[in-house]
């Protein structure tokens, strides 16, 4: 096994830069920062970062990281993490960080650096560096694939994406628009469109699909979607990417530039309880958050105390009819 003086002795430094640049701590040029990460990655070299943080003083402080808490299935899983870690003696440090790969990197040097216990993460950045130079690390992922060796809680998102074809199938339609991301292929999430595509298959149907962005601006996300339903009258169901797109779709079918065959049904996906609340006839799928947090906070406290949770745990969702 690699140690720590082997990466020293390729770097041509002292095991003492080494340890500063693995816990980031002190002045050192950048050019002595790359040359250790490069010997690291030349030798394979993975510090054990979870047995130092046990070696150092606790700040019972967890990072909760996701890409916006304006959106209400943010909002409630970081308003659940953060009442649920308060109960257990925790403070946490919330930190929004949509498509903001500096800023999630800035969260995990705060962790290497011991400003934080652990990290809970949400966000949509992909392919963060710093995730893979280190092995052990006291981080959770909630509906987010960091890397194989970070723990990830999520719901089964292919379930979710044929319960609401499904749903809106039986309900009679037939020309059934999915709106989605551009990342839909490397985020769990991608698993609905998958879903989706496999049922309107079964059923003989065919597809349509619609890229809609979860950081677009309203004001764009509406241009898309008038041009769509301008260009398809045919559309008679819709399974939306979430409900807040879900609700604005139902104000924008309403208007009476568009002549659609049939009035659309649409379904949401999310299901908070604040959604259910003001809109409470909105079909949609929910996805169970406080199952999702408490999973997230054991996993994570497993984590801290040196053990090893599975690397996966899928939750199921269920319809809300309205």
């Amino acid at each position: 096994m690699t140690k720590i003086d082997d990466v020293a002795k390729l770097a041509n430094v002292s095991k003492t830069t080494v340890s500063r640049v693995l816990n980031n701590r002190g002045y050192l040029s950048q050019k002595t920062i790359d040359k250790v990460h490069a010997a690291m990655d030349s030798l394979n070299y993975q510090p054990n970062a979870a047995a130092r943080q046990l070696n150092k003083n606790k700040t019972n402080i967890i990072g909760l990281l996701f890409p916006a808490v304006a959106n209400p299935f943010f909002a409630e899983i970081v308003e659940l993490l953060e009442k649920k870690l308060y109960e257990k003696g925790y403070k946490t440090l919330i930190g929004t960080a949509m498509h903001d790969s500096n800023k999630e990197e800035d969260y995990v040097n705060q962790l290497l650096s011991h400003q934080l216990d652990g990290l809970i993460v949400g966000t949509h950045n992909l392919n963060i560096d710093l995730y893979n130079r280190f092995k052990g690390l006291p981080i959770v992922s909630i509906e987010r694939k960091v890397n194989e060796e970070i723990p990830s809680v999520r719901v089964d998102n292919y379930s979710g994406g044929v319960k609401a074809t499904e749903f809106l199938i039986e309900h009679g339609a037939k020309h059934i628009l999915h709106t989605s991301e551009h990342s839909i292929d490397s985020m769990p999430s991608g698993q609905r469109h998958i879903g989706y595509l496999d049922t309107i298959a079964k059923n003989g149907l065919t597809p349509y699909n619609l890229i809609v962005d979860f950081d677009m601006t309203n004001e764009i996300k509406m241009k898309i979607l008038k041009d769509f339903f301008i260009d398809h009258p045919e559309i008679d169901g819709i399974f939306a990417g979430n409900d807040l797109e879900a609700a604005m779709i139902l104000n924008l079918i309403r208007e009476p530039i568009f002549n659609f065959l049939a009035q659309p049904n649409v379904i949401g996906y999310d299901g908070t309880k604040i959604m259910r609340t003001v809109l409470p006839n909105l079909p949609t799928i929910i996805q169970p958050t406080d199952e999702l947090t408490t999973k997230a906070i054991e996993t994570l406290e497993q984590r801290l105390n040196g053990h090893k949770p599975n690397n996966e745990y899928v939750f199921p969702v269920s319809l809300y009819n309205g």
